[in-house]
């Protein structure tokens, strides 16, 4: 982590793992450049991406309650949304293959103004649709707000009071929240980029428009009890979960998802099948890179954020991964800096790229990685630390 930071320049980041009671989580380098703020393992962040997994298992929920239909037209939710000339289901919406564009400049990533949901919503409301539902996979933040106006209007319940009472709240996230640039927030990081071979402050983004796609900031601790909570089957059934790691396919049978990927399921992306399957997300946007990865089977959930707009979060976090399963090799270890990595463990090779985020318009491709073997009996009992 440190020669990582060291060499990307990097100002802050928290990462941690969680296995049933055993949690390890630490902040390094600074939540404020400026005023020498360190980092510590409750700084809080904002999610970015990583939040899609989360609008996921909320409509999961209310397919389970009986509120949703995964294959109802969407308009059915919101009668407000323009006839496209085509039915575009949940289905397809939480998988990218509903045809909805993503951003098509940077003017759609920069907005200053806050949104509310209707105001999200119409965007990109009259825009074409990309490619008849069904037919092409195509990453966009602007698929999920359409699932979260869906829950709002299911529930009765703004996006955010729903998220707190059914999966923040009962997967004991307290410090997460929907973000809110006038609000003090306790331990609010601060945002950099890089610019002209310097770090500088990050332009001031408010994200109100991405409310269900990206637009709340928590902690890496709590990042971790959502994957806990999701293995261990507090937020949704079997067969929602089922459908969580089952991979989309288009109409003519093609798995649907990011290259070296197995797959873009229900908010996330996996490698590997079926039981024995990993399911990761991450995400970008201005202040922050995310990233999250989840094991169901090995009950065991990866977290990391950073205050940085660069993109070299999946290695560390997988590298992060092979060190909680015991499985690092000290004589393989990536280099830090380098775009391509590639790293022996066990008896699998894992190739760790610096991908394009899966957040936002400079999405991560995930590198293909074959399932790492586990070790379920290596991880010691370590405190939080800072």
């Amino acid at each position: 982590m440190r020669a990582t930071m060291a060499a990307e320049s990097i100002p802050g980041m928290t990462a941690g793992f969680a296995r049933g009671a055993t949690q390890w989580v630490r902040g390094y380098g600074y939540a404020d450049l400026e005023n020498k703020v360190p980092a510590t393992a409750i700084s809080a962040y904002r999610y970015a991406s990583v939040q899609k997994p989360m609008t996921a298992v909320a409509v999961l929920q209310l397919v389970e309650r009986g509120k949703i239909d995964l294959d109802a037209d969407i308009r059915e939710y919101l009668p407000y949304f323009p006839n496209k000339g085509h039915r575009i289901t949940p289905r397809q919406l939480l998988g990218h293959i509903g045809g909805i564009p993503d951003y098509a400049s940077e003017a759609d990533e920069h907005l200053t103004e806050h949104k509310t949901t209707r105001e999200a919503i119409a965007l990109f409301a009259d825009r074409a649709l990309i490619a008849e539902p069904g037919t092409r996979f195509k990453y966009t933040s602007y698929g999920y707000n359409l699932l979260g106006a869906a829950i709002e209007t299911v529930s009765g319940k703004a996006y955010g009071d729903y998220m707190r009472e059914h999966i923040w709240g009962p997967a004991g996230m307290a410090s997460t929240r929907m973000e809110d640039p006038a609000a003090l927030i306790p331990n609010r990081v601060r945002g950099y980029r890089f610019v002209d071979g310097q770090v500088r402050n990050s332009q001031f983004v408010d994200v109100s428009s991405r409310f269900a796609a990206g637009a709340s900031r928590g902690t890496v601790p709590d990042l971790l009890r959502f994957g806990t909570a999701l293995s261990e089957g507090r937020l949704i059934g079997p067969a929602s979960m089922t459908l969580m790691r089952t991979p989309m396919r288009t109409r003519d049978g093609k798995i649907a998802g990011f290259p070296r990927t197995d797959g873009y399921a229900m908010g996330w992306s996996v490698l590997g099948q079926g039981k024995d399957s990993l399911l990761f997300h991450d995400g970008g946007q201005p202040e922050t890179r995310t990233m999250l990865i989840v094991d169901p089977q090995a009950r065991l959930t990866v977290a990391s954020a950073q205050n940085y707009e660069r993109d070299i979060h999946p290695p560390l976090a997988f590298a992060l991964y092979a060190a909680a399963t015991a499985r690092r090799s000290r004589s393989n270890r990536p280099e830090p800096g380098r775009s391509r990595r590639r790293r022996r463990i066990g008896r699998r090779r894992i190739r760790l790229e610096r991908p394009r985020r899966s957040g936002q318009r400079r999405s991560a491709r995930s590198s293909r990685t074959p399932r790492p073997s586990r070790s379920r009996s290596n991880v010691r009992s370590v405190a939080p630390s800072t």
